[in-house]
């Protein structure tokens, strides 16, 4: 299966002043897949060590020796670093092979060198060192896109949304068609074996065997690296943050027999290993959206839709017999779909970053779903169905910070409408004029190609005029 980061490593492959690259991300993401996958189609050689095979390293790398270690890993890989790319996998299992890295860059600049790991940050808080800054780079690489997904299960499908526009919507055929494999999505999510598995065998029952082994797999390496918190608290905390995606973090929730500093450590070391995603509250009063996060708690996102739902207790026939607007609008489901998506914007070359707005306020608080930044565009995105009555606080949203345009995803086709509405205010009521661009959840991905249009068309189409009563 294809991934798009495969045009980020050639990239890297091909840059002036290359370093080290170290793949981030959480198991079962298809870190080893790719580079494989990458080497052989560069026509490369791939010398492969996998460090977890070969603890004995450990000491090699804390040496520092570059000759004598590229001496043993020639060895263990089988084959000459000559036209060569040297791969460490399981890079966790050897934590003194990470400071290595600068010196194989200052030593041999000429030799690729790709190291993956997953659960890195449990790894570094056990010892007393650091990431080499300034001498390795960063692929953060999360599960398959949808996108991606349709690409190996549906490529028509996958055409269909890469020509979306605004100007010719799709045809109904094809808009129902991505709803179907978009409720597909939900179940199977994004995790390479379990797409696999759906596409070969299109049985949901052998996914949620997967999803199963999987889920095994992280409790098990929780035993493995987080020795300074109890096993059980973060056994627990990878079973509830699905249930409580949506939702404010509330440790005493999430834990009611832990103090609240014992959860949030144990909640930081998941975020860090990426088994979840955290999003933070930012006031929306300037870019970065990051630099004025308030002090809340924020929300959680889990690390993949598909194991989400199965650790829910979710199958495709429970997807399926709701309707669009209760997909869009009950639980958690659609709001860690779009997450998610969201996430994969940054094309890896950063950590996933989202953010929330949240105003509280007597008459009552107003929250917007995810706030993103497209150059110096500030964009309020809600998950909802439904007419312009149940967008209060996205209106909101546009009363007090008078965006360009606003952002709704729903189950319709495409479109950019103004929507006037009038609003509570703490000076009484005042109309409220939004530009908002309603897209299909499918299309979360062509939500950066289709802002761009929209700048650069400055018309921004005024279509229809939405409701003229307080929102309910």
């Amino acid at each position: 299966m294809k991934r798009l980061a495969e045009d980020t490593l050639q990239r890297w492959l091909t840059a002036r002043r290359r370093k080290p690259l170290v793949l981030r991300g959480a198991r079962q993401v298809g870190k080893t897949t790719l580079v494989r996958r990458f080497a052989a189609a560069a026509g490369l050689t791939l010398c492969e060590v996998n460090l977890e095979r070969h603890l004995f390293l450990d000491r090699v790398f804390e040496s520092l020796d570059t000759g004598r270690i590229l001496r043993e890993l020639e060895t263990l890989g089988g084959t000459r670093l000559e036209r060569a790319i040297l791969f460490l996998d399981e890079v966790q299992s050897t934590p003194h092979a990470l400071p290595a890295l600068r010196y194989l860059y200052e030593d041999r600049p000429d030799l690729p060198v790709v190291a993956a790991g997953s659960l890195l940050e449990f790894v570094l808080a056990e010892h007393g060192f650091s990431m080499p800054v300034g001498r390795i780079q960063y692929l953060h690489l999360g599960p398959l896109t949808l996108r991606e997904f349709l690409a190996a299960v549906d490529p028509e499908a996958a055409g269909t949304v890469d020509d979306l526009t605004l100007d010719t919507p799709p045809a109904e055929a094809a808009h129902r068609r991505l709803g179907r494999r978009l409720r597909e999505y939900l179940v199977v999510g994004g995790l390479p074996e379990a797409v696999l598995a759906y596409r070969e065998s299109g049985s949901p029952v052998e996914v949620a065997a997967v999803h199963r082994s999987i889920a095994s797999t992280y409790e098990d390496d929780f035993a493995k690296y987080a020795r300074r918190t109890p096993l059980p608290r973060l056994q627990r905390l990878f079973r509830l943050v699905p249930r409580s995606v949506g939702h404010p973090v509330s440790y005493r929730r999430l834990d009611p027999d832990a103090r609240s500093a014992e959860v949030s450590h144990a909640i930081e070391l998941l975020v860090k290993a990426r088994v979840c995603h955290r999003v933070s509250h930012s006031h929306c009063s300037g870019l970065p959206l990051g630099a004025d996060a308030g002090n809340h708690a924020g929300k959680l996102l889990f690390m993949d839709v598909g194991l989400m739902n199965h650790l829910c207790g979710l199958d495709l026939t429970d997807i399926e017999a709701l309707d669009d607007t209760r997909l869009v609008n009950e639980g958690g489901v659609a709001e860690q779909y779009v997450g998610q998506q969201l996430a994969s914007l940054s094309g890896g070359d950063r950590p996933p970053e989202l953010h929330y707005w949240l105003r509280h306020a007597r008459r009552g608080n107003a929250e917007v779903d995810y706030v993103v930044s497209h150059r110096d565009w500030i964009v309020p995105i809600e998950v909802k169905a439904g007419r312009s009555g149940s967008l209060k606080s996205l209106l909101q949203f546009v009363h007090e910070k008078r965006p360009p345009i606003a952002v709704r995803f729903d189950a319709n086709p495409p479109s950019v409408q103004t929507v006037r509405h009038a609003i509570r205010t703490a000076t009484g009521t005042q109309d409220v004029t939004a530009r908002i661009l309603s897209l299909p959840l499918y299309a979360v991905e062509a939500l950066p190609r289709l802002l761009e249009t929209l700048r650069q068309d400055a018309r921004l189409p005024a279509d229809a005029a939405l409701g003229e009563h307080p929102p309910d």
